[in-house]
Parts: C-alpha cells; structure tokens; sequence
C-alpha cells in the first residue's frame, strides 16, 4: 500500500531545502555585494554554510549593514542645518588651531558638523552635581526642553525628572522627550503615560514590541542630550537613573559629562531634531529652536555624531585621526574596550611612536562578558608601549579622551564596536587649553584610585583566564 505521509513529509523536506537554499545562497549574494572587510564578509559566509538556520537567525540579527540607509534627505538636512550655518558664517573669529584642522574638516566633511567658538563649557564628574545642574536649567526653561536618554529609569532620580517635565509642559513649554526602546525595555508604561497625559511628547527610539524577532534590537540610540530653549546644553555619559547618582555595590560611578552654553548648542539640537524625524517624521526647522546667540566663554566645539546608517563611521574615523595627531601623549577613559582594527593600530603606532598613550578602565565592570573581552585586547597594547590603568574606586563609565592639552572629547560613545558600527552616538570635541588641562586633571586624579598593568605580571595570568578571554573575544563585534 502506497505511503502518501511519506511523499508528503519527503516533498517538504524537498521543498524546504530549495526554499533555504535559495535564501542562504541570496544572502550570500548580498554578502558579497556589500563589499565589505574580506575577513567579515567570509566570516558571515562560513557561519551561513557551517551553521544551518541559526547562522541565518545571526546575520538577520547582527550582520546586516544599515549604511545605505539615509535618515533624512539632503533637501531636509540643509534645510535643518540653514540657521547653524548662519550662525556659523557670521562668526568673528574664522580661525582654527592649525594642529586639528585636519580633523575638523573630517567632521565638517562626514558629518557636516560646524566648529563653533566662544563657548562656555562646565565639567562635571559626579551624578549628583550633574543632577543638580540639569534641574537648575530644567527650572528656568521658558521656550522648549528637548531630552533623548538611552536610558530614563522609574526610579528616585528619573521621577524628579519626570516631576520638572510635567511642571513645565503643564506651565506652557513645549518638552519634548525620546528614550531609547531597548534601554527602557524594563521601565512600566505607566511611567511615560504620566508624562504623555500632562503635555509631555514622549517617543520611543526604534521601537521594538518583539525583540526576540527584529534586528531593530541591534541599532540602538546610545545618546544623552538636553537642549534646553536652544541656549543651554547637555552631553555626556549619564543617563537618568539612581545608580548614576549613588553608585554601585563595589563603590561610586565615576563618570563624566558638560555643560555646554554657546553657538555649539546649535548641533546638539541638530542631533536632537534630525532623531526626532526619524521616529516622528516631523521637521522642525523654525528660528526659535536656534535663538541668535552671544559668545559666552572662550571654547571652540563641535558637535559629532555618529550612526549605524550612512557610508561613513564619523566618530571613530575622527578618534583615528586624532590619535595619529598626539605628539606627546593621548589620555582613554572607556568603561569597555573592544577596539576596532584600525582603533587598536592607531594606538599601538603611537605608543611606539614615542607618544604617553593611557588607557582606563574600570577593574570591575557591570557586564563580565565585555569586561573579559577587553582584557584579551590588553597583552597587544601592552607590549606596545600603551599604559594600562584599572580604576579601582567604583565603576568607570566616563567616556572621556584628552591629547597635548589642546584636545579634549567627551560623550556617549564607548571604545567597542557596537559604539562605532551599531549605536547612534554623538560626542562634544573641544579645541580649547583650559579644557583639555582641565580634563588632564581629572584622567591623573583619577589615576591616583587606579592599580597600572604590567605586561610580565599580566601575562603571568592563569592559562584559563588567558582562554575564556579569547574565547569571548570572537563575540567582540555582537557585545
């Protein structure tokens, strides 16, 4: 008697292998087409063909490329950029240090970032008078209030917060708040309802409802801004939440943020308003939101950023150049160091160059897996020369680079891959002295907390060790 279940399972089985085939050799296809790194591209092709259905499910997840993607058209970008250029052509004082000019232009050309002078800068490098200072300006909004947090907690800090924004809708001020859907997966709705019902807009980045099923989970706004009336600024690495404020189990969050009041505000709303497009499609380009404004202090700033779409990687491109720049030295802070390449060549040829190449991270981190990987970068840079520090007070999370006191940078953007190829970043590099020797400081108290490597007691680790950092190492790129 003829078995019809068995034609019937052997023609699926058929049908199935011609349809998954056909799909691993498409994606393959496109793979190739990207042109990309030849050992990535022959990674992903080894990891379709080796890994059946699950190597699907990773590139899906983490291998496609987004940098053909536009955010917003040119038409709309010039329109949005028309008032910062105004303001930036009637500039008194055109000229730039000539030992960063370069990498200006880098800026200008990846990413169309103006160079803005005659800002006021303010440092701050706890929680607590970061708070305090954002609650001060919060108060004294009279026009608009423009937030975007990776991450806005439910908790002691985050409801003060949410307190000023009501008050300040409810008064009249436009607010106006994007947080990140991934960063706040686990905060309650209700929360950001509350705001909504009092007159706050709220959105989320990239919302994601299931994020077991979307790559979307992969991109993620890693941004901290706060435009406040288009006159005062925020940028940093902190979020909103307490662990910001009182620390962690092991000891303080050591982190760093500014306070930015100048014409360089005009590209922190920029940032603001082109991510404000691409949830809300809605352009905002009216005088208001770019108040005319005086020089009020001596720092000449610009705003980059950096996202996963488009053809160019701005801020790492930028950390590249200005490594190679550094004639005496070059100061790191990073809570996690998966370096890129071309990141980890730049520094190992200064350090060899002659250049004090520093680098600090925390001695205990708040993810073990990433903290395992960086250590396998370390032995490399080591040997070439770069000083290792481990801060041993609290956590480090401060994100915060320093050159031949002249060159400072601060921001969101960490020194792994997933801030330079996955996450919407945006960092404040600020061509100023008193900065830079200010920042200085703050790298050499902090050091006074920290233990240094060395290499011949660091390779003298357990063998263990040495292996499950390796191991770990081949999901850099994923962490």
């Amino acid at each position: 008697m003829f078995d019809w279940s068995t034609l019937v399972g052997l023609i699926a089985t058929a049908t199935f292998d011609v349809v998954y085939f056909g799909v691993v050799l498409g994606t393959i296809l496109v793979i190739v087409l990207d042109n990309r790194n030849p050992v990535k591209t022959l990674a992903w092709i080894l990891v379709l063909i080796f890994l059946p259905i699950v190597g699907l499910v990773f590139y899906f997840f983490f291998g496609r490329s987004q940098r053909h993607v536009r955010i917003i058209n040119r038409k709309g970008y010039n329109s949005l950029q028309k008032k910062p250029l105004l303001e930036y052509m009637s500039q008194t004082s055109s000229s730039l240090p000539l030992a960063y000019s370069r990498l200006i232009s880098l800026f200008r050309n990846t990413n169309q970032s103006l160079p803005f002078d005659g800002n006021r800068i303010e440092t701050f490098t706890s929680g607590y008078a970061m708070l305090q200072a954002l609650l001060r300006e919060l108060q004294k909004a009279v026009h608009h209030i423009h937030l975007e947090f990776y991450i806005f907690e439910d908790d002691a800090v985050g409801r003060m917060i949410r307190d000023v924004l009501i008050e300040k809708a409810q008064s009249g001020v436009e607010v106006r708040l994007l947080y990140d859907d991934v960063g706040c997966w686990h905060v309650p709705n209700r929360f950001y309802e509350e705001m909504r019902e009092a007159g706050v807009d709220v959105r989320s980045f990239l919302k994601v409802r299931f994020p077991l099923f979307t790559s979307k989970v992969n991109y993620r706004n890693h941004r901290k801004v706060v435009v406040i009336d288009g006159r005062i600024g925020f940028i940093g690495g902190m979020n909103l939440a307490e662990r910001y404020v009182k620390g962690v189990p092991w000891g303080v969050w050591r982190d760093t943020h500014l306070l930015v009041e100048g014409k360089a505000v005009h590209g922190l709303q920029t940032t603001f308003l082109l991510d404000w497009y691409f949830v809300d499609c809605t352009l905002m380009t009216a005088a208001r939101y770019f108040p005319k404004l005086q020089p009020c202090g001596t720092s000449l700033v610009q705003i980059v950023t950096s996202e996963p779409v488009g053809p160019w990687n701005e801020i790492m491109q930028g950390l590249v150049m200005a490594i190679g720049c550094a004639k005496k030295y070059f100061y790191i802070q990073t809570p996690y160091f998966l370096p890129t390449d071309s990141i980890l060549v730049a520094l190992r040829t200064a350090a060899l160059a002659g250049v004090d190449v520093r680098l600090m991270l925390p001695q205990k981190a708040d993810a073990r897996i990433i903290h395992l990987a960086s250590c396998s970068y370390l032995n490399e840079i080591l040997a070439a020369g770069v000083k290792v520090y481990f801060y041993k007070k609290g956590f480090l999370h401060s994100k915060l680079m320093v050159s031949d006191d002249a060159l400072s940078t601060v921001g969101s953007t960490n020194m792994d891959f997933r801030s330079f190829e996955h996450n919407f970043e945006v960092n404040a590099f600020i061509y100023d002295v008193e900065t830079a020797l200010l920042m200085r400081e703050i790298f050499l108290q902090d050091q006074r907390d920290c233990v240094q490597l060395h290499l011949k007691t660091w390779a003298k680790r357990p063998w263990y060790r040495k292996a499950l950092e390796s191991l770990v190492r081949l999901l850099a790129p994923l962490l």
